[in-house]
């Protein structure tokens, strides 16, 4: 690891403190490592570099909304290649907060994201996508899978 040095003027350095012990970091080191990180990968999806991706989507929903569950439903089968795992909140007698956790193709999957946040009825839709870097070793039912390295 190398060490790098930078300077900060005091007001900056007393904000950047406040965060620190705000989030839980015990060193300045670690925040810097994480918040690079985060630029980095979202510098990666902007430009769309970042071939694969897994994300988080979630959105809030008015399952009164004539035949709105059925269209998400039938949505998020038309793409199982991208949808991992979801799940279903009732937040009120109209209101429900659904989480899909999707894996595939960075376009492939924000364009899912974006149609679903553009339903009718569908509100407060949100998008946290991180690039997928892992390295596919093997095809299986169209997505990749990575096997841990054997102990030995």
């Amino acid at each position: 690891m190398e060490r790098v040095t930078i300077s900060l003027d005091e007001d900056l350095l007393g904000q950047f403190d406040n965060y620190l012990e705000k989030k839980g970091y015990s060193s300045r080191s670690e925040a810097i490592r994480d918040l690079l990180r985060d630029r980095l990968e979202q510098e990666k999806l902007t430009e769309d570099k970042a071939k694969d991706a897994v994300a988080c989507l979630s959105y809030v929903y008015n399952h009164e909304q004539r035949e709105l569950s059925r269209r998400l439903a039938r949505t998020q089968h038309a793409h199982h290649h991208l949808v991992l795992s979801t799940l279903h909140v009732h937040l009120d007698y109209e209101n429900c907060l659904e989480v899909a956790l999707l894996k595939g193709n960075t376009h492939e999957v924000r364009r899912l994201a974006e149609a679903t946040i553009a339903e009718t009825g569908v509100r407060h839709g949100n998008l946290h996508l991180i690039p997928d870097e892992t390295p596919p070793h093997h095809h299986v039912d169209g997505r990749a899978h990575v096997h841990a390295p054997s102990e030995g």
